[in-house]
């Protein structure tokens, strides 16, 4: 069953971007993963609530790619500069429907 990651970053320092972004790419293909949206082009268009500079969206071909993803000690270094240099939240989301 696949899974999305669905993430709201806000960076409060871009120092951590440029040494990120090349060993994500790497490991989230390693994973299965597959970017279908990064970008700082959105609009909400329901509800209130902070607003993030970058809204990103992975499609995972199960929780278990996912999680080995966030696990993996190679992405450790990087979760922590993300993490420590920006405000996210990130969401794991099963693909289906509970109410159909």
């Amino acid at each position: 069953m696949a899974y999305y990651s669905v993430l709201a970053v806000t960076p409060t320092t871009e120092d951590w971007i440029p040494a990120y972004i090349g060993p994500a790419n790497k490991l989230v293909a390693q994973y299965g993963g597959k970017y279908l949206a990064r970008t700082s082009t959105h609009e909400r268009v329901e509800g209130e609530g902070e607003g993030a500079a970058l809204r990103i969206i992975i499609e995972w071909p199960s929780k278990e790619a996912a999680m080995g993803f966030m696990s993996d000690e190679q992405y450790k270094p990087h979760l922590e500069a993300r993490t420590a240099g920006s405000i996210s939240h990130h969401f794991l989301i099963e693909a289906k429907d509970d109410l159909a």
